[in-house]
Protein backbone atom coordinates (compact mmCIF):
# COMPACT_ATOMS: atom_id res chain seq x y z
CA UNK A 1 0.00 0.00 0.00
CA UNK A 2 1.61 3.06 -1.05
CA UNK A 3 -1.24 5.72 -1.27
CA UNK A 4 -4.34 6.41 0.94
CA UNK A 5 -7.47 8.76 0.56
CA UNK A 6 -6.95 11.92 2.81
CA UNK A 7 -10.21 11.16 4.95
CA UNK A 8 -9.36 7.09 5.64
CA UNK A 9 -5.55 8.56 6.65
CA UNK A 10 -7.03 10.94 9.03
CA UNK A 11 -9.48 8.53 10.51
CA UNK A 12 -6.41 5.85 10.69
CA UNK A 13 -4.55 8.06 12.28
CA UNK A 14 -6.46 9.28 14.47
CA UNK A 15 -6.60 12.54 14.09
CA UNK A 16 -10.39 12.68 13.86
CA UNK A 17 -13.53 10.40 15.59
CA UNK A 18 -14.86 9.84 12.21
CA UNK A 19 -14.46 9.14 9.07
CA UNK A 20 -17.25 11.60 8.17
CA UNK A 21 -15.97 14.51 10.50
CA UNK A 22 -12.53 13.73 8.31
CA UNK A 23 -14.81 14.49 5.00
CA UNK A 24 -15.85 17.79 7.03
CA UNK A 25 -12.28 18.79 7.67
CA UNK A 26 -11.48 18.75 4.22
CA UNK A 27 -14.70 19.59 2.81
CA UNK A 28 -14.21 22.76 5.14
CA UNK A 29 -11.05 23.86 4.01
CA UNK A 30 -9.23 23.20 7.09
CA UNK A 31 -6.40 20.79 5.66
CA UNK A 32 -3.82 21.59 3.39
CA UNK A 33 -1.30 18.53 1.56
CA UNK A 34 2.30 19.80 1.14
CA UNK A 35 1.50 23.46 1.33
CA UNK A 36 -1.77 23.32 -0.73
CA UNK A 37 -5.42 23.72 0.25
CA UNK A 38 -7.38 20.73 -1.07
CA UNK A 39 -10.97 20.53 -1.49
CA UNK A 40 -11.56 16.55 -1.87
CA UNK A 41 -11.28 13.89 0.56
CA UNK A 42 -10.63 11.43 -2.25
CA UNK A 43 -7.13 12.96 -2.46
CA UNK A 44 -4.35 10.82 -1.89
CA UNK A 45 -1.33 11.01 -0.10
CA UNK A 46 1.65 9.23 -0.15
CA UNK A 47 4.75 8.81 2.38
CA UNK A 48 6.66 11.67 2.75
CA UNK A 49 3.62 14.17 2.40
CA UNK A 50 3.18 16.94 5.05
CA UNK A 51 -0.28 17.22 6.19
CA UNK A 52 -1.53 20.12 8.08
CA UNK A 53 -4.98 20.72 10.17
CA UNK A 54 -6.01 23.47 11.52
CA UNK A 55 -8.73 23.24 14.11
CA UNK A 56 -8.25 23.85 17.74
CA UNK A 57 -4.60 24.05 16.91
CA UNK A 58 -2.72 23.76 14.31
CA UNK A 59 -1.21 20.36 13.53
CA UNK A 60 1.67 19.46 10.91
CA UNK A 61 2.19 16.04 10.36
CA UNK A 62 4.61 13.83 7.84
CA UNK A 63 2.71 10.87 6.61
CA UNK A 64 4.97 7.93 6.99
CA UNK A 65 2.81 4.87 6.42
CA UNK A 66 -0.90 3.62 5.99
CA UNK A 67 -3.32 0.83 7.89
CA UNK A 68 -5.97 -1.76 6.08
CA UNK A 69 -7.95 -0.69 9.23
CA UNK A 70 -7.92 1.27 12.21
CA UNK A 71 -6.38 0.04 14.99
CA UNK A 72 -4.98 1.57 18.80
CA UNK A 73 -3.50 4.85 19.47
CA UNK A 74 0.26 3.62 19.30
CA UNK A 75 -0.85 1.85 15.78
CA UNK A 76 -1.84 5.08 14.82
CA UNK A 77 1.32 7.13 16.00
CA UNK A 78 3.39 5.21 13.85
CA UNK A 79 1.50 6.56 10.78
CA UNK A 80 2.44 9.55 11.02
CA UNK A 81 5.56 11.99 12.67
CA UNK A 82 4.35 14.88 14.21
CA UNK A 83 6.70 18.34 12.97
CA UNK A 84 5.04 21.21 14.53
CA UNK A 85 2.64 22.36 16.96
CA UNK A 86 1.42 25.81 16.74
CA UNK A 87 0.10 27.98 19.48
CA UNK A 88 -4.03 27.85 19.23
CA UNK A 89 -5.97 29.43 16.65
CA UNK A 90 -6.81 32.94 17.53
CA UNK A 91 -10.29 33.42 17.76
CA UNK A 92 -12.21 36.95 17.65
CA UNK A 93 -12.23 38.26 21.44
CA UNK A 94 -15.55 39.37 21.19
CA UNK A 95 -17.00 36.07 20.01
CA UNK A 96 -15.36 34.10 23.04
CA UNK A 97 -16.93 36.53 25.16
CA UNK A 98 -20.51 35.27 26.54
CA UNK A 99 -23.12 37.89 26.06
CA UNK A 100 -24.42 39.25 29.44
CA UNK A 101 -27.99 37.79 30.12
CA UNK A 102 -31.27 39.92 29.31
CA UNK A 103 -33.65 39.29 32.18
CA UNK A 104 -36.60 41.05 33.18
CA UNK A 105 -36.63 43.52 35.93
CA UNK A 106 -37.23 42.55 39.39
CA UNK A 107 -40.16 43.85 41.36
CA UNK A 108 -38.62 46.75 43.03
CA UNK A 109 -36.37 47.40 40.02
CA UNK A 110 -40.30 48.22 38.07
CA UNK A 111 -41.38 50.33 40.95
CA UNK A 112 -38.38 51.94 40.87
CA UNK A 113 -39.05 52.72 37.42
CA UNK A 114 -42.82 53.81 37.61
CA UNK A 115 -41.84 55.78 41.00
CA UNK A 116 -39.07 57.74 38.46
CA UNK A 117 -41.61 58.22 34.95
CA UNK A 118 -43.91 60.13 37.73
CA UNK A 119 -44.80 63.46 36.35
CA UNK A 120 -44.76 65.20 40.34
CA UNK A 121 -41.36 63.27 40.87
CA UNK A 122 -38.99 65.68 42.27
CA UNK A 123 -35.71 63.28 42.55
Amino acid sequence: MDRQRIDKWLWHARVVRTRTAAAGLVDGGLVRLNGARIDAPSRVVRVGDVVTIAFDTIKVLKVTGFSERRGSATDAASLYENLQVVAPVQRDAAAAKPEPAIRRPTKRERRDIVRLKRPDNDH
